[in-house]
């Protein structure tokens, strides 16, 4: 299977490069990497027109303004060419190195979507915000309830899935909400869902985390939106086959 990955990237011009070069050590047969640049301001656009030039398969999507990581996800996911698409973020908070087992359960043909969860066992994670964990617990729980899934990390950035998927996926949230949206809507459609242990390298406000309370708040509101009101018609485009 050919493997897209999607990168929206918001002023991460200290990490970009060292995100390709985790990527290709991790998973050298990459099909393409496509970076969407959300209006950075620190340079990351010149640092991937740079690496571009080095590597063919290295694609730059530009915002004329900063929309948020979905707006940016949104314009990544018409652009690949892949059959499988991984979500990565340009912080590295996610690491690289978990590529090869995350897509693995696609790659096997047992799951349509694989989630990277930071709860369940793995190798290190960062110690950080209490309250974080708190208000991501009770996420997941809200969207389990909703769901009647066992996700142990609804709220993981971290994604594999088929690109049919991807590409015909109707996105209508905003700022951070593709996380719950994602699983409400995959469960819809009926596809086969998956999680895998991850790394998880956090970061402090200080270094650069953008997620604040309101978006927590709004993730309420679309666990309730897209587990209520939306439908398989409403969530997906034609082309993108249940097969669960």
């Amino acid at each position: 299977m050919k493997l897209s990955i999607v990168i929206p990237a918001f002023n991460e011009a200290a990490t970009i490069d060292r995100v390709f070069d985790r990527i290709a050590s991790s998973i050298a047969d990459f099909h393409e990497i496509i970076v969407v640049d959300d209006a950075s301001t620190d340079g990351t656009a010149a640092r991937v027109e740079k690496r571009a030039g080095l590597d063919p398969r290295i694609r730059l999507l530009r915002h004329s303004r900063n929309s948020g990581k979905t707006a940016a996800l949104r314009t990544g996911f018409a652009a690949i060419t892949g059959d499988l698409v991984v979500i990565q973020d340009a912080d590295l908070e996610y690491d690289p190195d978990d590529i090869p087992d995350l897509i693995a359960p696609i790659v096997d043909d047992r799951g349509d979507v694989s989630l990277g969860s930071r709860f369940i066992v793995k190798r290190a994670g960062r110690v950080l915000y209490y309250r974080h964990y708190l208000a991501n617990k009770f996420l997941t729980f809200l969207s389990n309830v909703l769901t009647d899934l066992n996700c142990t990390d609804v709220e993981t950035g971290y994604k594999a899935m088929r690109a049919e998927i991807a590409k015909c996926l109707i996105i209508e949230s905003s700022g951070f909400g593709f996380e719950v949206e994602f699983v409400a809507k995959c469960r819809k459609a009926g596809y086969r869902l998956f999680e895998v242990p991850i790394n998880y390298f956090g970061r402090t406000y200080e270094e650069g985390k953008k997620i604040t309370f309101v978006d927590g708040l709004a993730a309420i509101y679309y666990i309730l939106k897209f587990n209520l009101f939306a439908t398989r018609e409403t969530s997906f485009r034609d082309g993108a086959d249940k097969t669960g």
